[in-house]
């Protein structure tokens, strides 16, 4: 069996596509789709589930995916051991995101590690926080980026940024010319909410019941790029994270503004399997991403929160 066949039965898994794994190996979609069905054949088990969009493992494929990426990670290390005293980082890297990471700053991030390691790429696959969790549980994605990292058995959570929670409204409303916002002048005021089913929903409806304050509830959405439109169009104010509406902020779409007498953060969150050894080039992104500090603020203190209350959370 060819180490090139399980290269390409990975990327169908990792892009969850059979044209875009034919894409990056320069081979006919066709090929790819024999080159799995072989596998199959050869496995006497069906390894991917064809039938659902996108395309999912089978319990089986799940097995055979995390023994053939294992295979392929230690045999890039041991090639590289050989070639050079100093191992050079290559193979591809996919990290699944909750939609509300910044999407500039995953750009520069990821221009930032190509031209450091020309030889591997980082693919970002932007999902439901559910998704992220269940992904990188079953190993189709080598890390995850969350908001609120939950206390999870097999994995690990490492502490990567707090976000500063700021008032976005419209340039029209009323509170948009001041500075700072107190918290007392967001009582019944029109609000445009997270879903109720999002952790980060319950945590600033408990942060605001902290504060004595009660809002309207106008809308509600389960993406921060649809709450910025429904805060644009003026439906209401919405608490955001600070990072996620500066492209609104310097079109001049949306104001962002200060809470004048309270601080209210956002951690986010690194996560990846307890029980499995990462790749060099996953292991050498994690820790571009703990090294950027750009405008936003890593955790204080330990690295591993796992669900823990971190500065007062």
């Amino acid at each position: 069996m060819q180490l090139e066949s399980l290269k390409i039965f990975c990327d169908v898994v990792r892009h969850r596509s059979f044209s875009l794994a034919a894409e990056k190996h320069d081979v006919t979609q066709s090929a790819v789709s024999q080159i799995v069905s072989q596998l199959e054949k050869r496995m006497k088990v069906q390894l991917i589930d064809r039938s659902t969009r996108p395309l999912q493992l089978t319990p089986p494929g799940v097995e055979y995916f995390e023994g053939c990426k294992n295979l392929l990670e230690q045999y890039d290390e041991l090639e590289g051991r050989i070639r050079s005293a100093r191992a050079e980082i290559s193979g591809s890297v996919v990290v699944a995101a909750i939609y509300s990471v910044s999407l500039s700053d995953m750009g520069q991030l990821v221009q930032r590690f190509s031209s450091e390691w020309p030889k591997a790429t980082v693919h970002i696959d932007y999902t439901h926080p559910d998704r992220v969790y269940d992904r990188v549980k079953d190993g189709t994605a080598d890390l995850g980026l969350v908001s609120y990292p939950k206390k999870t058995p097999n994995l690990v959570a490492v502490a990567w940024r707090e976000e500063e929670m700021v008032l976005a409204c419209t340039p029209k409303h009323p509170l948009a010319s001041r500075l700072a916002v107190p918290m007392k002048e967001l009582n019944g005021q029109a609000y445009v909410h997270f879903d109720r089913n999002l952790v980060i929903r319950r945590r600033v409806d408990k942060f605001l019941r902290s504060q004595d304050v009660q809002v309207e509830v106008a809308a509600e959405f389960d993406s921060i790029e649809n709450i910025k439109q429904a805060v644009s169009i003026g439906a209401g104010v919405a608490l955001l994270p600070e990072p996620t509406v500066r492209r609104e902020v310097r079109a001049r779409t949306l104001v962002a503004l200060p809470l004048y007498d309270a601080r209210f953060t956002r951690p986010l969150a690194i996560i990846h399997r307890r029980d499995r050894r990462q790749s060099a080039a996953a292991r050498r992104f994690m820790d571009l991403l703990l090294a950027t500090d750009g405008e936003t603020h890593r955790l204080n203190g330990t690295h591993r929160i796992n669900g823990k209350p971190t500065n007062g959370k």
